[in-house]
């Protein structure tokens, strides 16, 4: 099932991208916020196994993917991501979906459960939580701020073997295809990041209290995919966040780190499990 495409003017008429695969209205959408560099084809394979009667919305936020880009930096901060998505929303006619969010995904998740609740029918967390590793924190900002600028594909899927952490990717092709949704070739003929590198800029602001807002999913249904290895996500913050939400259900993925991609057969049965109970 191949997305719809479209291209949605934000409040500041910068365009962003959106990726929709509709299968049908009968069931409550599912809206897909990638993690902070990532864009809305992280979900391609996940989509089309969670999409039977329902619309599956993922999109890439400003300065990522096939959005549009700004000379202010700030313009990519989470508050303005959070702006674009009740737009898209808004536009696209997403209404109290359910919201899978990887990473800074679901960050904004929380920030959207406090400032647009109606939104939300159940929330998906994958590898995040209100605190966030110091290690992991800082590879992200190193990561993100790094173009390698490498001379093929190629060499960009040997980079990411060697680079990212442990993940659930079998074989060359999958690799590659990490390779392709990482980097773009540019008009020098080498591959750059499909994002904006200045985004590592806002890793540096202080981290704010992200505990109020994890409390706003206490009443909401609510899954937490980590992966076992994670330097994002640790331990000590999931037994917290169960204390906190007693309710929620939590799925570890032995030797993976940050970030699942959600379709390891214990992600992608969880939460066709979670869908199946809140549809």
């Amino acid at each position: 099932m191949d997305p719809v495409v479209h291209r949605i003017s934000a409040w500041d008429r910068l365009p962003i991208h959106v990726r929709e695969w509709d299968g049908g209205d009968s069931l409550s959408p599912v809206l897909c916020l990638p993690g902070l560099v990532r864009t809305g084809a992280d979900f391609e394979l996940l989509a089309p196994a969670i999409g039977d009667g329902r619309r599956v919305v993922a999109i890439d936020y400003a300065g990522r993917g096939d959005s549009g880009r700004s000379r202010d930096v700030a313009r990519f901060a989470p508050e303005a991501c959070v702006r674009d998505v009740m737009d898209v929303c808004a536009a696209v006619g997403v209404h109290h979906a359910v919201v899978i969010g990887t990473s800074f995904g679901g960050l904004l998740a929380m920030g959207l459960a406090a400032t647009r609740p109606a939104l939300i029918r159940a929330v998906v967390l994958n590898d995040i939580g209100p605190d966030i590793g110091s290690e992991g924190a800082d590879f992200v900002r190193d990561f993100v701020g790094n173009d390698p600028a490498l001379e093929s594909l190629d060499a960009c899927a040997a980079f990411l073997r060697t680079t990212l952490p442990p993940m659930s990717l079998d074989g060359d092709a999958a690799w590659r295809r990490m390779a392709e949704l990482t980097y773009q070739a540019g008009s020098d003929g080498r591959f750059h990041p499909v994002w904006d590198t200045a985004i590592a800029q806002l890793l540096n602001r202080p981290a704010p209290d992200l505990w109020p807002l994890f409390g706003g999913l206490a009443n909401l249904p609510s899954l937490l995919i980590r992966g076992g290895v994670s330097n994002i996500l640790l331990p000590a913050t999931v037994t917290r966040m169960q204390d906190v939400h007693p309710d929620m259900t939590v799925v570890t993925l032995p030797g993976i780190g940050h970030a699942p991609i959600l379709t390891e057969p214990p992600a992608l049965t969880a939460i066709q499990t979670f869908l199946a109970q809140n549809t």
